[in-house]
């Protein structure tokens, strides 16, 4: 039962779902748990995709064209976002104006802390925020099957890769802080990875099943490289990860399976 527990505990970390009353309660909180749960990130994906893509489905049955598939999409991520209370966002907000321009390691976590947005956090949520629009709604064009493959694996996929930034980085965030991530500042361990490779291990099943062998690990491989240049890129200014990190990276491997699946060889 422990597994439950530790899933429901990834559920309200990671998004507005509420879990409430008795229910909390056998729930329970440690940091412990915390980290325990992290290995559910992936399996809170599948609950997240499959609302973008009900979202979705619903909206475009009623909005023709390519208009109305943009629409759609716009209306998916927004479910999105109310969904998880902007989570993943905010921290490529803060990623992005901690790093966007020349600032040191001790000023980029100072900027990387503020709550406040600036140009460089502005531009990334309006870029990410389009692309994902115009990406999704280029993939209605192949049938809404795909798009609901797309969300349903992107928002899985992109969950598992922040485990491996947990598991090989080291934190940096501020341990004097009182930050929702700190509790993860421990690495997961082996056992915690292979729980999170196991909840993604169906969506490329269904990828592969889908779209083919070169095709369906397509989007697999360009979220594993995203991941890959996001975690280069925080080892050399910041020499670890932070919370924002994480939550940047699940954005960027989200658009990157967009993108592979939306690409036309």
């Amino acid at each position: 039962m422990n597994g439950v527990r530790h899933f429901l505990l990834a559920l309200q970390f990671f998004t507005r779902v509420p879990v409430t009353g008795p229910l909390a309660g056998w729930v329970g909180f440690s940091p412990a748990m915390l980290r325990a749960s992290a290995a559910h990130f992936p399996g809170v994906g599948w609950l997240v995709g499959a609302v973008a893509a009900g979202v979705f489905c619903s909206a475009q049955a009623g909005l023709p064209g390519f208009a109305g598939a943009l629409a759609a999409a716009a209306l998916s991520t927004i479910a999105t976002v109310l969904m998880t209370g902007a989570f993943h966002e905010d921290g490529l907000a803060d990623v992005a104006d901690g790093l966007g321009g020349s600032a040191d390691r001790a000023r980029a976590l100072e900027i990387m802390k503020d709550s406040r947005i600036g140009a460089f956090g502005a531009i990334a949520l309006v870029l990410a925020l389009g692309l994902k629009v115009l990406l999704l709604g280029a993939l209605a064009g192949q049938g809404a099957p795909t798009v609901v493959l797309a969300l349903v694996s992107a928002h899985v996929l992109s969950r598992l890769a922040p485990l491996f930034l947990i598991r090989w980085l080291p934190y940096v965030g501020d341990e004097n802080a009182a930050s929702k991530s700190k509790p993860l500042a421990d690495a997961i361990g082996n056992g915690a990875l292979l729980v999170g490779v196991a909840w993604s291990l169906p969506a490329v099943g269904w990828l592969v099943m889908t779209q083919g062998a070169m095709r369906g690990m397509a989007p697999v491989l360009l979220c594993a490289l995203a991941a890959w240049l996001v975690a280069r890129l925080l080892r050399r200014r910041l020499r670890g990860f932070t919370g924002d990190g994480l939550g940047a990276t699940q954005q960027v491997c989200e658009l990157a399976i967009y993108l592979a699946l939306a690409w036309r060889a």
